[in-house]
């Protein structure tokens, strides 16, 4: 097929380029077709304020007082104008009443609020380390996120804030007068902050992967990691999406995730508008949609689903809604047709990315990829990647099944306080290994296949079978357990526990599911359960999951 899409470009001058898949027969590796995006030299120092804010002066949004945040919840407004302001008087004020500095780790614990991209954006441009973690965390699962990052602060609301240990600069309620009144204090505009100069290798996030291992893995992004992100982003937005009105996106993902804080800083950036919800509802979101005029919203399979089946949706007008970016777990394609039978004039843009590669790795733009079904798309600006067989390492041309290796400005620095992990999964060249069995068509759409890796995708999220097994092997009634994905057509996939009692143990399956759920955050409490003799493992002690999936397919459990 000839390439006539507008997005890609022929400025490749290396002619073992294919340019219908981006494929080098040399190097054995996949390349982006998108047109390469402009990006400061990394030798520049420079934070990821710094860099999302010149963009912004760019746009018309502070000169025309665009509204840049939206709280749906309460109906509360922020121009760009006091988004600037309140930037700047936080940061003022946590230079000149704290001891916070450059290097320092803030741990954030913040349901989405207006007010958390201010503190982003505030602390980042003070050299701060932000490490935004799910606030229905548990108390043991926040003790290892702060054993493991290692935080001098933490940012709480006062329902949260319990939870988390003593810091050495201790914990700031988020949602107190006190602190409100900080942003919303009026400084004089000449007020000078003391320049902390950040360079663009600095770690500007750690967000937190779940792992094989069961624990959760904090990785670390760079500000360039960001910056080329954002950078590719407004450099094809500029380039192919200014006949567009005003974009007005919700976000139903958390600010926390890593798509959420991608997307939120490029919204700024482009001085878009952008709605948040402090607790996510489907009602409340089409009440949102129909208010505000909502253009676009990243989503996950399972929102797709309730699109088309719920009939709440007929009460409100949804008209507005151009395109939402479906990501996070696998799209069953009757699901795509019968969304779109039904909203002709809104496209689905499937994408793919990870934790570790901030993000973004692939995606689909315009009306012609869209109708690339099962794809999630191209190889993002600036990216490269390999099949690889995963027996032989052999590095694998089109239309070959291998694991997916990355390459590009984006991906991670490694994972905090876990060298080991690191090294398995960065190798010495730069490539993240992402466990995930892939392959590239004749026109260099990446498709998805299978997980490698034993994580299960529930919604946008992503549990760690180990870690709920290390939980069930805590029970004294259990003598062994094993956790293994089940399809749900609303989640993508449930967590399902198979369980071998010990003698004389009457233990039920809402027990087992009751014993789990008070010891982690609601989206990994196990949903279904199913008792066996026991547990199928290989001679080396693996359990054989794929036996356990086939046998939770073919029986009866019980469901939470």
């Amino acid at each position: 097929m000839a390439n006539t899409n507008p997005t890609l470009t022929q400025s490749h001058s290396n002619n073992t380029i294919d340019l219908n898949t981006g494929y080098c027969s040399l190097s054995r590796t996949f390349h982006s077709l998108r047109p390469i995006a402009p990006l400061p030299p990394p030798s520049q120092p420079l934070s990821l304020t710094e860099y999302a804010l010149s963009l912004l002066s760019t746009t018309t949004a502070v000169s025309n007082n665009t509204t840049a945040l939206i709280d749906a919840t309460t109906d509360h407004h922020l121009t760009y104008p006091t988004f600037l302001r309140q930037i700047k008087s936080l940061s003022s004020f946590l230079q000149s009443h704290t001891t916070l500095s450059k290097g320092h780790v803030a741990l954030i614990l913040i349901p989405s609020s207006i007010h958390v991209p201010v503190l982003y954006f505030s602390l980042l441009s003070l050299g701060v380390t932000i490490a935004p973690a799910n606030p229905l965390s548990s108390p043991s699962e926040l003790s290892h996120l702060v054993h493991l990052i290692n935080p001098v602060i933490a940012f709480s609301t006062s329902s949260t804030a319990t939870k988390i240990p003593k810091l050495p600069l201790g914990t700031v309620i988020f949602d107190s007068p006190s602190f409100l009144s900080v942003l919303n204090s009026t400084i004089d505009t000449d007020t000078e902050l003391r320049p902390v100069e950040t360079s663009q290798s600095d770690t500007a996030a750690i967000l937190f992967s779940s792992g094989t291992t069961g624990r959760v893995k904090g990785v670390l992004l760079t500000h360039r990691n960001f910056i080329a992100l954002i950078g590719g982003f407004c450099f094809l937005r500029h380039g192919i999406e200014d006949h567009e009105p005003h974009r007005v996106s919700f976000f139903p993902l958390p600010l926390f995730h890593v798509i959420g804080f991608f997307m939120m800083v490029r919204t700024m950036a482009m001085g878009e508008t952008l709605v948040l919800m402090q607790r996510f509802d489907f009602g409340g979101m089409l009440k949102a949609v129909e208010k505000y005029r909502i253009t676009h919203m990243p989503v996950s399979p399972p929102l797709i689903t309730a699109f088309t089946k719920s009939e709440l949706v007929k009460k409100y007008d949804v008209s507005s809604i151009r395109s939402l970016g479906c990501g996070g777990a696998p799209l069953a394609k009757e699901v795509a047709e019968s969304f779109k039978a039904k909203f002709p004039n809104m496209e689905i843009v499937q994408g793919y990315g990870l934790t570790e590669s901030g993000g973004a790795v692939a995606r689909m733009i315009g009306y012609d990829e869209a109708k690339r079904h099962g794809s999630v798309g191209r190889l993002a600006e600036n990216m490269e990647a390999k099949i690889v067989d995963p027996v032989t390492v052999e590095a694998l041309s089109p239309g070959y099944k291998g694991e997916l290796w990355l390459r590009g400005p984006t991906i991670m620095k490694g994972y905090v306080g876990d060298d080991k992990a690191t090294v398995e999964t960065l190798d010495s060249e730069g490539w993240l290994k992402t466990g995930d069995l892939c392959y590239f068509d004749s026109d260099g759409y990446l498709f998805i296949v299978d997980r490698l890796k034993e994580l299960i995708k529930y919604k946008a999220y992503q549990v760690p079978p180990a870690e709920l097994e290390h939980i069930l092997h805590t029970n004294p009634e259990i003598a062994d357990a094993a956790v293994v994905p089940y399809p749900d057509e609303d989640a993508g996939q449930i967590p399902m526990a198979f369980v071998v009692r010990k003698p004389g143990s009457n233990i039920t399956a809402a027990q087992v599911m009751d014993y789990v759920a008070k010891q982690v955050t609601p989206y990994k409490k196990i949903r279904r359960v199913s008792f066996i003799n026991s547990i199928p493992k290989s001679p080396a002690g693996k359990i054989l999951r794929r036996e356990l999936v086939d046998i939770a397919l073919t029986s009866g459990s019980s469901k939470l």
